[in-house]
């Protein structure tokens, strides 16, 4: 969504109607997880994807049905035994989208919600799927307002306090309610999607090696900063544009620094000075994420100095050191895949093991927060 919002604003803005595609459910191997968008807007134009090209052709013609008609749907798409290359998924998945037409007099909020994505600002966009309520209505929640409803009273109470938890997660999914917001109920669904600012990878060592991380995180959509004592190696100039860089000692940045559970935290100084003032600081501390380079020998003086200086033995079984999967890696990018690997191992709860090597689905479903 966040990559069709440019196109999507400029056609609300002129109140041209388009309608809006969204994977509301996915089930075994799919190509795109909840929250991927496709959007058919004048003249036709298509922007975003929702299954990779499997079933965007009849996406195409259910947005253009659902502005005709201004009804929205809610359709699933599944494999053809008949034949892999009809209208199905030919990984062998199942997605779920609601299809609903977006006009300023639909979705009133839409425009502002856009301008909190563009921003930054965190927002939780809530909708109707299925049940007795209307269908494509939507909820926009922010932490201090909100503007939409879904309906009634009570199911807008009870979708504005799970919006909120959610959106501290960054999380996206299905929830069920009564008609009235009743907990024990599942007659409503209700998709929450979360648009949190990006998470934030902490690079500590202006090293070749932070270079290359920095690089391939600032691709995984992450907002990155690169920290180091020494200015005469954190010069911007060494490191990707876009780039956060900043001169300190990196537990006193640390110290100062709001991390969450997506935080990622990579640390390649590889030098006790650093290094410990540092872990003792980020292994106390929220975040997805906290690596640390260096050889084994590096590690067992880093872990035996760490136990001295206090850590317990369940905050030292968060540190990953050294740091990365085993793939072999030798240059500063072979080891920032590595890193990268890791990272998005522990985040979806991959094995790192070959695909040929596994069994079953190729896209595990998203872990529970």
């Amino acid at each position: 969504m966040r990559d069709i919002l440019p196109a999507l604003t400029g056609w609300y803005a002129a109140g041209r109607p388009f309608g809006l595609a969204t994977v509301v459910g996915a089930s075994r191997s799919t190509p795109r997880d909840p929250g991927a968008a496709m959007a058919v807007g004048p003249d036709d134009e298509v922007v975003g994807s929702v299954s990779g090209g499997c079933v965007e052709g009849a996406v195409f013609e259910l947005a253009r049905e659902v502005v005709g008609d201004g009804e929205a749907r809610l359709e699933t798409f599944g494999y053809s035994d008949d034949d892999a290359f009809a209208v199905g998924l030919t990984c062998g998945g199942e997605i779920t989208l609601l299809v609903r037409p977006v006009t300023p007099e639909r979705d009133p909020a839409f425009g502002a919600v856009a301008e909190s994505v563009a921003a930054g600002e965190p927002v939780t966009v809530a909708t109707v799927t299925d049940g007795p309520a209307p269908r494509g209505a939507t909820l926009a929640v922010w932490r201090g307002r909100l503007a939409g409803t879904l309906g009634t009273t009570g199911l807008d109470a009870a979708v504005t306090a799970d919006a909120r938890g959610e959106l501290a997660l960054g999380a996206t999914g299905l929830r069920h309610y009564g008609p009235r917001g009743q907990r024990r109920e599942d007659a409503v669904s209700v998709f929450l999607q979360s648009f949190a600012p990006p998470p934030r990878m902490l690079v500590f060592g202006a090293i070749d090696y932070a270079a290359a991380v920095a690089r391939i995180g600032a691709f995984l959509g992450y907002r990155v900063t690169v920290c180091d004592a020494r200015p005469v190696f954190a010069t911007p100039r060494r490191f990707p544009e876009g780039v956060e860089v900043v001169v300190d000692w990196p537990h006193r940045y640390l110290q100062g620094t709001e991390t969450d559970e997506r935080t990622v935290i990579c640390v390649l100084t590889h030098d006790p000075k650093f290094d410990v003032p540092l872990l003792l600081e980020a292994l106390r501390r929220p975040a997805a994420y906290i690596g640390a380079m260096g050889s084994r020998r590096t590690h067992t003086d880093r872990r035996d100095r760490l136990v001295e200086a206090g850590l317990t033995g369940d905050e030292l079984s968060r540190l990953r050191s050294p740091v990365g999967l085993d793939l072999g890696a030798r240059t500063p990018e072979e080891v920032a895949v590595s890193v990268a690997a890791e990272i998005v191992a522990l985040r979806w709860g991959g094995t790192g093991a070959p695909l040929s090597a596994t069994e079953g689905a190729v896209h595990p479903p998203v872990p529970t927060p």
